[in-house]
């Protein structure tokens, strides 16, 4: 049996199924190996050891009487800090929460948990924050995993969890993913209900944040998103849109657009590369691949920057009791339509194309205290609320992972996962070649 911390979560659920494995053998491999690589990576920042075995034990207990509790019976899994359990401490990175333990699950943690998975911790959110401080890249700890879900892309690239919950606004998912080496899916906006996270967020008042899934392997991310996505019935802006199934996505006559450059600030060589690899990539399966950039992405950074500018209070009760700082009614209609203008032009230009590939980030992973470069590519279509999934196609130099982003047309996250998930297999994917921990 190959080391079992490395298996996908697809594997071990289906290994727990066929009773090949225990859950129990299961829970403690990846406790072990957090306590061999958190002490380097600080990235499992809360974790109940003794409740997580219990409930391992009581899950190997319910397959012995012939009950399964769902898909990812008995399979481990952590969470951001920024999502709430009703069962370990949630700060957010604010030492003010220090302490406090919510009252309820998340939705997407309740939904996991009712799928049969098993919770190992919750993970450093914002890498360097004032209650946990700094969280290191596995295959570099000088160097950052990227943010906001900085532990948790960490701890599944180094074996400690096969699956985890992120959140991501404008790359917090898929810049982790990108700097280390594994694959994360910011589904379309309005599919997965925000409840339960915090800051208190909905897609009214910030339509770029969504909750999605990370994992080594494309096929996890995939195996998480039905589970987790779906009206809750107090997220008022989740969409009851149908999943469609992604291995059922013809690849072959797939339209695809990519590009890399963005204004005066082009990405490393090796990102270069790696995309027209990923490029060529789809080409070889007989998908039609051109170079061309989609209209007025260049405003991207206005964009966000004025909607990061605006005016907020100090917590959502400021919010409730009226008393919020507010924009003027032109300076809201001016930014409105600036975004309106931005996301008609793009869904225009995705008449024309099923797939845009992009790098994920500027460059590879960087030291700590080094500019980590520009987001564009990831900001951009949070503005939009595309599915996008970043996977690792390519290695640096120095030995960091590259990955790409696969963007598709809204609700075809079934396109975006089967288009990444045949990047892992042609360009390699995850590796443990390359780990220090």
């Amino acid at each position: 049996m190959p080391d079992l911390t490395f298996l996908s979560a697809t594997q071990l659920a289906t290994l727990i199924r066929q009773r090949a494995l225990s859950a129990e053998e299961v829970m403690r491999a990846h406790l072990e190996r957090i306590d061999a690589v958190n002490p380097h990576l600080n990235a499992v920042v809360q974790s109940d050891p003794a409740q997580a075995m219990a409930r391992a034990r009581a899950a190997d207990a319910a397959a012995a009487r012939g009950e399964w509790w769902g898909p990812l019976h008995g399979v481990p899994f952590t969470v951001k800090d920024w999502i709430e359990t009703n069962d370990l401490v949630c700060t957010a990175g604010y030492a003010a929460r220090l302490g406090y333990t919510p009252s309820a699950d998340a939705t997407v943690v309740a939904r996991m948990r009712q799928a049969g998975a098993i919770l190992l911790g919750k993970t450093n959110a914002v890498s360097g924050n004032e209650v946990y401080g700094l969280t290191n890249n596995p295959y570099n700890l000088a160097y950052s995993p990227a943010g906001s879900s900085s532990g948790e892309a960490a701890i599944i690239a180094a074996g400690g969890s096969p699956i985890g919950l992120g959140s991501d606004s404008g790359g917090s998912i898929r810049q982790p993913a990108h700097n280390c080496g594994i694959a994360g899916l910011k589904p379309t906006t309005g599919r997965v209900p925000l409840t339960g996270h915090y800051p208190r967020i909905n897609v009214m008042n910030d339509p770029r944040t969504v909750i999605g899934p990370l994992a080594r392997y494309v096929e996890d991310l995939a195996l998480i998103l039905p589970i987790i996505q779906g009206t809750d019935w107090q997220d008022a802006s989740v969409v009851p849109m149908p999943l469609a199934e992604w291995r059922l996505v013809r690849l072959a006559g797939l339209r695809v657009a990519f590009y890399t450059d963005y204004q005066a600030l082009p990405p490393s060589a090796e990102v270069v590369h790696t995309v027209h690899a990923a490029a060529q990539a789809l080409t070889d399966v007989g998908m039609t691949v051109s170079e061309q950039t989609p209209p007025l992405v260049e405003h991207t950074y206005q964009i966000t920057r004025d909607y990061w500018s605006r005016p907020e209070p100090e917590s959502w009760e400021v919010w409730d009791a009226g008393d919020a700082t507010t924009l003027t009614s032109l300076e809201v209609e001016q930014h409105l339509f600036l975004w309106d203008r931005f996301r008609r032009a793009l869904i225009a230009f995705m008449a024309d194309y099923d797939v845009i590939l992009t790098p994920a980030a500027q460059a590879p992973a960087r030291p700590h205290d080094a500019d980590p470069g520009h987001i564009a590519y990831t900001l951009t279509y949070s503005l939009v609320g595309y599915p996008a999934v970043v996977v690792r196609c390519g290695t640096a130099p120095d030995g960091m992972p590259i990955g790409v982003q696969v963007v598709a047309r809204p609700w075809r996250d079934d396109v975006a996962l089967a288009v990444a998930a045949y990047l892992e297999q042609a360009c390699g994917g995850w590796q443990r070649v390359g780990l220090v921990v």
